[in-house]
């Protein structure tokens, strides 16, 4: 008997595996820290080609982003865990929802990179207590805000696969996984890469609103939804506004019709409500500063600001071809101080009522409108 204890208070991999459950993670898989060399180049292309838009922190961190072992190079494990937050119905039932605000899944509920980085913390620290004291385990987690690659590590860990719309794609949970990573100082018995089962399916690239994919595997961020409403910080591109339709903050189409989601589970997350947030925008558009940051307290919504998040309302509500809207809208541009609110109110305005409606209205805005792209929006 002896000796089987000791055989199991030494298997390591045991140990990560049943931290992972008692931490709540659905799953778990462990690999070493050396990416492929095409990771890189991929990452490179698509900096090289702009597509990362104006997320210049992508390209200022490319050297440490492209391998693990530029951001730490004592690392030589990766402990990659996953938290699922599937969603009760399918998210492309709320796109034909034209006056409701559509926001993306994982934004219903608390922010997941302070629940898993809350976790790994305790985690790491209860897995450096177990470990042999001779290996002076040294540790350092992560959730998805510094420059490291989590999706080409989980899908060399086994967790899942890349698809062809870059995201990670799971035989058990679909689309729906949060990933956090744990770098170590030592190795471990590591799980084998999974194989790419997307086969000739390519529902993903073909569903996307803007056409944001080039390509398989290749998206131009600048054109995505996703990257637009919640990192662009000016004013949506004109040509891409009706593709928008009623969505706030994110997108969920190309993983919401993925086929391996009929093996999605409902995640058991209480912290990942995906009825929590089902606004209809004549309350979003009404929003304060002190209002919004009110009613997102906890939320990822909350670190764009309320500026942001009313320019993607505007949008939203010229695409629901409710007149409702429009005396809202006009407060908006009569009144609100942030030149993208105000932007975004004319082409709302411009879509939901004509141009001889508009006339006065649009004789008043420009009498004391100051910021010339503001006012272009009359004329483009």
């Amino acid at each position: 008997m002896s000796f089987v204890y000791n055989m199991y208070k030494f298997d390591e991999k045991k140990i990560i595996q049943d931290l992972a459950k008692e931490f709540k993670f659905d799953v778990c898989k462990i690999t070493d820290t050396k990416l492929s060399v095409n990771t890189g180049l991929r990452l490179k292309e698509f900096i090289d080609l702009g597509f990362h838009g104006e997320m210049n922190w992508l390209a200022d961190s490319f050297e440490r982003r492209k391998s693990p072992l530029n951001l730490w190079d004592d690392a030589k494990s990766a402990i990659i865990v996953g938290l699922n937050y599937g969603p009760k119905n399918n998210p492309l039932e709320k796109i034909n929802k034209k006056n409701l605000g559509n926001i993306s899944v994982y934004a219903q509920g608390k922010d997941y990179h302070k629940i898993i980085k809350g976790r790994l913390k305790l985690f790491s620290s209860k897995l450096i207590s177990k470990l042999s004291k001779a290996k002076k385990t040294k540790i350092k987690v992560f959730v998805d805000t510094a420059p490291l690659m989590e999706k080409p590590l989980a899908e060399k860990s086994g967790l899942g696969w890349q698809g062809k719309h870059t995201n990670l794609v799971s035989r058990d949970f679909g689309s729906w996984l949060f990933l956090g990573v744990i770098l170590v100082n030592h190795s471990f018995k590591y799980d084998s890469q999974e194989k790419n089962y997307c086969g000739s399916c390519t529902k993903c690239l073909d569903i996307c609103p803007t056409d944001a994919f080039y390509g398989e595997n290749r998206l131009d961020a600048s054109k995505c939804i996703s990257y637009l409403t919640i990192e662009h910080k000016n004013a949506i591109p004109k040509k891409l506004r009706k593709a928008f339709g009623n969505r706030i903050f994110g997108c969920d189409d190309c993983l919401a019709i993925c086929p391996w989601n009929k093996y999605a589970k409902i995640t058991k997350e209480s912290h990942f409500n995906d009825n929590k947030y089902n606004f209809k925008l004549n309350e979003l558009l009404n929003l304060s500063d002190k209002e919004f940051r009110n009613k997102f307290t906890g939320s990822a919504i909350k670190r764009i600001g309320r500026d942001r998040f009313l320019r993607n309302c505007c949008i939203a509500a010229g695409n629901s071809k409710n007149k409702e809207l429009i005396p809202m809208l006009i407060n908006l541009l009569l009144k609100d101080k942030s030149f993208l609110v105000r932007g975004a109110a004319i082409w709302a305005l411009q879509q939901l009522d004509n141009q001889n409606n508009l006339k006065s209205i649009k004789k008043q805005h420009l009498s004391f409108e100051k910021n010339n792209s503001v006012a272009a929006e009359w004329y483009i």
